[in-house]
Order: structure tokens, then sequence, then C-alpha cells
């Protein structure tokens, strides 16, 4: 076996010759373009590992089968808190941008068009792997109109593969434990008391509530990627979260939200950090700049049907007893 040398291992030599401003190669004093380089490079490193971590956890998913007993859900679990965790670190690495004023920013601006950050593709692929399909895109028009044919056409190819969000519908659909079976016969159906519930529990003005109640967890709604039947599981493991089996399937959808927040707050201070520098002025990719920003921020959330779940959750002590055959099967044994 060969010694490993840290250098060569990390690649150093191709790692840290990799910036080349282009203040250098027109003759202009713009000490900035450095960092800017750098940060951009560490966020493309970072998009890198994760999209490791969520094409793993999508190999999971895709075999249509979540192994419990194989640790398999607290493998992809804890792998998506990772991703929650490298979010939170993209956000922070604004703080270093933020060194660099507008007038630094200046001094080689002009010399990037048309560069953007919106020409990031592993950013692009990220957001098409977690579930945001090109319809749902704000801009989308515009959206791969700034990249090369052959990144188009990847960007473009990603529509026919199934998304993490996709996944998860499906493996929420596979819950067994709504179904007869573990119900006693003859007993009011378990979804009918929640419904009962739910509706007793609305205030005076809050009848569109009702009808959303059917919308989501019984007729289905071809605008929403969560099924009924997905919609219903989900509901029942934030309900029943308490239950040994449930406690990781309540953390995974957990973590999605997380995601989405993340994303969200990444997006957030992107916007303010360009309206600092730019202000209203138009991006060097050509989009509207903060605008193209704000707007992609409120409409690209991609777990927000399980958020909306949280409208129909009930104090724990008003909650139906589970059936006792039930309560066995969602517990663990030794």
């Amino acid at each position: 076996m060969s010694n490993v040398y840290y250098p060569d291992y990390l690649q150093l030599d191709k790692i840290l010759g990799a910036q080349a401003p282009e203040s250098d190669k027109h003759g202009v004093q713009a000490h900035d373009e450095m960092l800017f380089i750098m940060i951009h490079q560490a966020y493309e490193l970072w998009f890198k590992q994760v999209l490791h971590e969520v094409g793993s956890v999508i190999e999971m998913f895709s075999d249509h089968h979540v192994d419990d007993n194989g640790g398999e859900l607290n493998i992809a679990v804890h792998r998506m808190q990772r991703v929650k965790t490298i979010l939170g670190v993209l956000v922070h690495q604004m703080d270093i941008m933020e060194t660099m004023t507008p007038l630094d920013f200046l001094d080689f601006r002009d010399l990037l068009r048309p560069a953007s950050g919106f020409q990031s593709m592993q950013f692009k692929i990220l957001e098409a792997r977690l579930g945001l399909r090109m319809e749902a895109r704000f801009g989308k028009q515009y959206y791969t109109s700034q990249l090369k044919p052959e990144h188009k056409a990847q960007i473009e190819a990603l529509e026919s593969l199934p998304t993490l969000l996709e996944l998860v519908n499906k493996w929420l659909e596979r819950m067994p434990f709504l179904e007869a079976r573990y119900w006693p016969q003859g007993g009011k159906p378990f979804f009918q008391q929640l419904e009962e519930l739910y509706t007793a529990s609305l205030v005076q003005g809050e009848t569109e509530n009702a009808a959303l109640w059917k919308r989501i967890f019984v007729d289905g709604d071809a605008d929403r990627r969560l099924s009924p039947s997905a919609a219903r599981n989900a509901l029942f493991i934030m309900l029943y979260r308490d239950e040994p089996i449930f406690q990781q399937p309540f953390r995974f959808l957990d973590v999605l939200l997380d995601i989405d927040e993340g994303m969200a707050a990444w997006r957030s201070r992107h916007i303010n950090m360009v309206h600092r520098m730019i202000g209203l002025r138009v991006g060097t990719g050509g989009s509207t700049g903060k605008a193209y920003l704000k707007g992609a921020m409120d409409s690209h959330y991609i777990f927000s049907e399980v958020a909306d779940l949280s409208s129909f959750l009930f104090e724990r002590r008003k909650l139906p007893a589970l059936p006792m055959e039930l309560r066995s099967a969602l517990g663990f044994r030794s």
C-alpha cells in the first residue's frame, strides 16, 4: 500500500490554483475579486456535497421499500440533517461576502458579464432533484436561457427522473396503518372522526377550511403533489408521532421542512446582499436582480404541502384512542 500525501490526496495544486481573476487579465486593480471567486467556489463545493447526500436518499427511496429494520430511514434522516446544517453554513458565508462593499464590487463587476450565479448548474440540479418541476418555477421562460446548450439539455433531462418529493409521496402512500385491518369492524372510520373533530374546532370565518380538508384528504387536487392517501398518512404520522414506529418518519418529514426553510433563508440573505451590492440594477446574467430573487424565494418552496398539514393538527388530549391491535403494531418488539 502506497503512502498517502495530504496535498496529493486533496489535490491542493488544482484547488489552490483554480482562482483566475478577470481583473488580473485586464490589468485592473480589484483586490476583492479573489474573495468573490473563493466564496462562489466554496458554494459550489458545498452544493456538490448536498447533491451527494440528497442523491443517496433518493436512491434509498427509489426501490419502493425503505427498510426501517435495516436502518435506512435513520440514515436518510441523518443525511438530510447534514444537508440542513450545510445550508446554514451557506447562509453564514454571506457574512464574509458582505465584507466586500458595493464600490469594491464595482471594481470588477462589469468584467464578469454575462457570468452569473444564475448559471449555477449544481443549484438548479439540486432544486430539480428535490422536487421543483419546470412548470412550477418562477420565471421559467428565463430559467435555462442563460445556460450552454449541453447544460440546458441536462436540466431538461431531469424532468423525466423521479424527484425526492415524488418518492416521498409514494413512501407515504405505502404506510399500512390506516388500512381497515387495523380498525374495528362497524366503528366510525378514523378519518371521519378526525374530520368531525376538525370541523368542530373551526371558528367563525373559517368555512373555507372545511372545503380545504376535502380537497387535500378526500378529493385530491391536480395542483398538489401529495396525493390524498399520502396526505392522510403524513397527517397520521404527525398526530401520533410519539408512537415508537413514527418517531423517525416524523423526523424525516420535519427535516424536509428544515431544508425548505434553509433554502429560503439562503435566498432571503442573497436578496438582501444583492440589493446592498447593486441596488436596483439588472443582474450580470440579465435577470431583474432583486425582483427575480424575491419571486423565486416566494414560489420555490418544495415541501410546503407537508407544512400545510399543520393546519389540521389537534391537541394530544383530543386525539381518538388507537385500537390495541394497531397500538401494538406501532410499538417496538424485542
